[in-house]
């Protein structure tokens, strides 16, 4: 026999416990059960007024963004409206189906604002290190480190060639992005090569065609990991540069040092990382073992002589190319 729905929607009271309703395999419950943010209030304490209306709940809206991260939920404005309708959402966030969400502008004037000047995100990020150490995932004897491409929301219609001069004052270019650009060019810079293009929307972005495809504006995510149990140690973000990208792998080894006291036996990295500068500064200055192929700059694309075609002559105590003749650095005769 067909049933047919009987119950409506025009109760007054409901018996209803959100938490019944989560899966215990759902991927939230295992991030609560990790995630410890007790001392939060205290971290943003000097950035919060002692007096006035009290703001909304700053482990509210942290909470929010780890689901909008974890969901890939880019937009403030649905992430709202995802934790609005989500029961799963609203039991992370500590919601009752009664509470109001926040509005979506509140999140991007605190990322921008007290969350940024605090750094409440890599306070974040290093809670959760130190959680993943005191479970013993993280052993300390080997790191690895590679950077990932992500495209800026940049296009190059929008850019300007090396040489083309740019009015930086006009307010149509006064946009955030465009203004920690600025004030990055007055201190010192990780590259000294000027980029092909440069973005009029997003300045700090690199035009890169790393991917061997298409040339677009993008930036480097470069990660520090633990290779024992896969634990990401530490975050750089950069230009897509390749110089950017070595430079930060050597922030990042000091940076975990210092705020975990970890340094590593060995680091693992694709050729880009086997120069001649960063491979002398692991051996020399940090005692890191390298196992990374070394980048080889020997091969010539024109008709010069690489440094492997030269013969060490131990007689004469001196280097000699292919046609029998010496190697000099400098061809000034000297008179006692």
């Amino acid at each position: 026999m067909m049933g047919c729905q009987t119950g409506g929607q025009d109760r007054l009271f409901y018996s209803f416990n959100l938490d019944e309703h989560i899966p215990q395999n759902h991927l939230l419950r295992g991030i609560e059960r990790c995630l410890d943010l007790s001392e939060l209030r205290q971290h943003l304490a000097d950035y919060y007024s002692h007096t006035g209306r009290p703001s909304i709940d700053p482990e509210l809206m942290i909470r929010m963004l780890i689901v909008g991260y974890c969901y890939g939920i880019r937009s403030e404005r649905r992430l709202c409206e995802e934790v609005h309708l989500n029961l799963a959402y609203r039991w992370f966030c500590r919601l009752s189906l009664e509470d109001a969400v926040p509005d979506h502008s509140t999140f991007s004037k605190n990322r921008h604002g007290r969350f940024r000047a605090s750094g409440t995100f890599r306070w974040i990020f290093d809670e959760v290190v130190r959680r993943c150490m005191a479970a013993g995932l993280v052993k300390g004897e080997g790191f690895a480190v590679d950077a990932s491409l992500i495209a800026a929301d940049a296009s190059h219609q929008h850019s300007v060639q090396v040489g083309e001069q740019v009015d930086w004052t006009n307010p149509v270019l006064s946009n955030r992005a465009v203004r920690e650009y600025l004030e990055a060019l007055d201190e010192e810079t990780l590259a000294e090569t000027v980029p092909r293009k440069t973005s009029l929307s997003d300045s700090q972005s690199r035009w890169t065609a790393a991917t061997g495809g298409i040339a677009f504006f993008a930036y480097s995510t470069n990660y520090l990991i633990d290779t024992a149990h896969g634990v990401i140690l530490d975050v750089e973000a950069t230009p897509a540069h390749h110089t950017a990208e070595v430079e930060s792998t050597k922030l990042m080894v000091d940076r975990v040092e210092a705020r975990f006291d970890l340094t590593p036996e060995r680091l693992i990295g694709d050729t880009a990382y086997g120069t001649a500068p960063m491979l002398g500064w692991m051996v020399n200055e940090k005692g890191i073992e390298p196992h990374m192929p070394v980048w080889d700059k020997t091969a010539r694309k024109d008709d010069s002589f690489s440094s492997n075609d030269f013969q060490w002559n131990e007689e004469a105590d001196e280097y000699r190319c292919p046609e029998g003749h010496a190697l000099r650095s400098n061809w000034r005769p000297f008179k006692n």
